[in-house]
């Protein structure tokens, strides 16, 4: 399973998506789009959205922190 999670340092939402997948223990891999210009481009080309969190699981895109749509692609 291939879980990322693009965020800011200042994301409260942010913070609570990474507690929210810790405490599932799933591994993601974190970007913080305030200081990696490249990934903050690639978020915008994959989603349109210039605002975080986004999450991405499998290749499926989860605009802001939404703990049903979470569960229901870590469900599969």
């Amino acid at each position: 399973m291939s879980v990322k999670i693009y965020t800011t340092p200042s994301c409260g939402y942010c913070s609570m998506a990474k507690s929210y997948l810790r405490e599932r223990h799933i591994s993601f891999t974190e970007y913080n789009v305030a200081s990696d210009q490249r990934k903050a481009e690639e978020l915008v080309h994959k989603t349109g959205q210039y605002g975080v969190p986004v999450i991405e699981i499998n290749g499926r895109m989860i605009i802001g922190f939404n703990k049903e749509k979470i569960d229901r692609l870590l469900a599969g």
